[in-house]
C-alpha cells in the first residue's frame, strides 16, 4: 500500500483526451487521492513512454489505470500495488515484467462494452439474414428492387446461438438473443455446474447481461478439442467467439471445427468473432466461407490487424469486416472509470478487487 508516509496516487495513462467529468467525479469521491492524467501514444516503445510519463510519476503511483502503458520495469514503480486496465483483455501485457515477474493485481475492464458489442453482433447477423447489403446496394442505385428475395429471409425465432466464452459480452448477447426468440447455449473453460458457479461476479452494466446464468438452455465446458467438438455439434446457427486469446485458444477453430459446426444443422452456421483474430485459423475460415461450409462471418478482429488491403476477406460477399471497433462507444470511458471507482472502494475497505486477471490462465 506504499507505507503511511506516502499519499495514495492514481496515475492514468491513456491514448485519449482527459475525461474531465470522470476525473472530477473520482476526485470528489476520494479527496485524499492524488490523481494525475497523462495522454500517451498508442505505443509499447519504452523510449517514447519515458518521454510522455515522467519518472517521478511512475515512482509515486500506487494505482495505475492504463491501456498498455506501463513503467519500463517494476523497480520504476516501487509503490504500485494495483493496475486497472482500460481493456477487457490483458494479452497486450503478457510479456511485460510487471506481468511476468510481479504479483501486482491486474484487473480488466470486462463488462464495460457488453451492450455495444451485443448490438454489433446482432446487427451484423441481421444484415446477413435479412439480406440488407443487397437492399442497400439497390437503394444506392435508386432501384426499387425485387420483393422475391424477401420471402426467403429467416427471422431469428427458433435459431440457436452458441456462445463460445460466456463472459460479460456473451451474457449480454445471450440476453438479447433470447428476447428475439433464440435458444442460447454456452461454452466455458471450466464447468458451471452449480448456481453459484454460473453467476457473473464481475462488473455488470445495470439492466444488462445474465447475472445469475439463467439464460442458457445448456452448458458445455473444457479446453480440449473433444469438449469443443461436442459443443460445435449442437446444431448452432450463430456461433459467437468471445473467449480470451491464450495458448489453448490460438487457432481454436480451424477446418475440422468449421465442418463440425455445420454438420447436421438445418442450415450452414454463421460465425462472429469479437474476441481476437488468432483464435481463428484465418486461411481455414476463408476456405470454409468460399466453399459454403459456413453461411458467412462477421469479423471485428482479424489476423493480422490491420487486415491487409489485398486480403480476400474484404471481397467475400458473405463477410462483414470492421476495424476492431465493436466495443467502442460514447459510454465506454465513463464505464471504465466506474470500474476504477469500484476498485478504489474495494481497496479502501480492504475487499477483493473484481475482474482480476488469473496469470496462470492468461485472462
Amino acid at each position: 500500500m506504499g507505507g503511511g508516509e506516502h499519499k495514495e496516487a492514481v496515475l492514468v495513462t491513456l491514448p485519449m483526451q482527459e475525461p474531465h467529468d470522470a476525473i472530477e467525479r473520482l476526485q470528489k469521491k476520494f479527496p485524499h487521492l492524488k490523481i494525475t492524467y497523462r495522454n500517451v501514444s498508442w505505443t509499447k516503445d519504452r523510449a517514447q513512454l519515458e518521454k510522455e510519463v515522467d519518472k517521478e510519476l511512475w515512482k509515486e503511483a500506487t494505482v495505475l489505470l492504463t491501456l498498455s502503458a506501463l513503467p519500463p520495469k517494476p523497480s520504476d514503480a516501487p509503490l504500485l500495488d494495483f493496475i486497472q486496465l482500460f481493456s477487457a483483455g490483458s494479452n497486450q501485457l503478457a510479456s511485460h515484467p510487471i506481468y511476468t515477474d510481479t504479483d501486482i493485481p491486474i484487473a480488466t475492464a470486462s463488462g464495460v462494452h457488453g451492450p455495444q458489442i451485443a448490438e454489433w453482433v446482432i446487427m451484423t447477423h441481421l444484415v446477413h439474414t435479412h439480406k440488407y447489403n443487397q437492399l442497400h446496394d439497390a437503394q444506392k442505385q435508386h432501384k426499387w428492387g425485387s420483393k422475391g428475395g424477401s420471402y426467403r429471409v429467416s427471422d431469428s425465432v427458433g435459431m440457436r446461438v452458441g456462445v463460445l466464452g460466456y463472459g460479460s459480452i456473451g451474457r449480454q448477447v445471450g440476453r438479447v438473443a433470447k428476447a428475439m426468440g433464440m435458444d442460447v447455449i454456452a461454452f466455458t473453460a471450466s464447468p458451471k455446474d452449480t448456481p453459484e458457479k454460473k453467476k457473473d461476479v464481475g462488473y455488470i452494466v445495470p439492466g444488462t447481461g445474465d447475472p445469475d446464468g439463467e439464460i442458457p438452455s445448456a452448458w458445455y465446458s473444457g479446453l480440449d478439442k473433444e469438449s469443443l467438438h461436442n459443443f460445435l455439434k449442437q446444431d448452432i446457427d450463430l456461433l459467437l467467439i468471445s473467449v480470451p486469446l491464450t495458448k489453448e485458444t490460438t487457432h481454436f477453430l480451424s477446418t475440422e471445427e468449421f465442418k463440425l459446426l455445420s454438420q447436421g444443422g438445418k442450415r450452414p452456421a454463421y460465425v462472429t468473432n469479437i474476441a481476437r483474430g488468432p483464435i481463428i485459423d484465418q486461411p481455414a475460415l476463408m476456405e470454409a466461407l468460399k466453399n459454403d461450409t459456413l453461411a458467412g462471418a462477421s469479423l471485428d478482429v482479424t489476423d493480422p490487424e490491420p487486415l491487409p488491403s489485398d486480403n480476400e476477406l474484404w471481397d467475400l460477399d458473405n463477410v462483414i469486416v470492421t476495424p476492431h471497433i465493436s466495443g467502442n462507444g460514447a459510454a465506454y470511458a465513463d464505464r471504465a472509470f466506474q470500474i476504477l471507482e469500484l476498485q478504489l472502494e474495494h481497496k479502501q475497505k480492504g475487499e477483493n478487487y473484481i475482474n482480476v486477471v488469473n496469470r496462470k490462465r492468461g485472462y
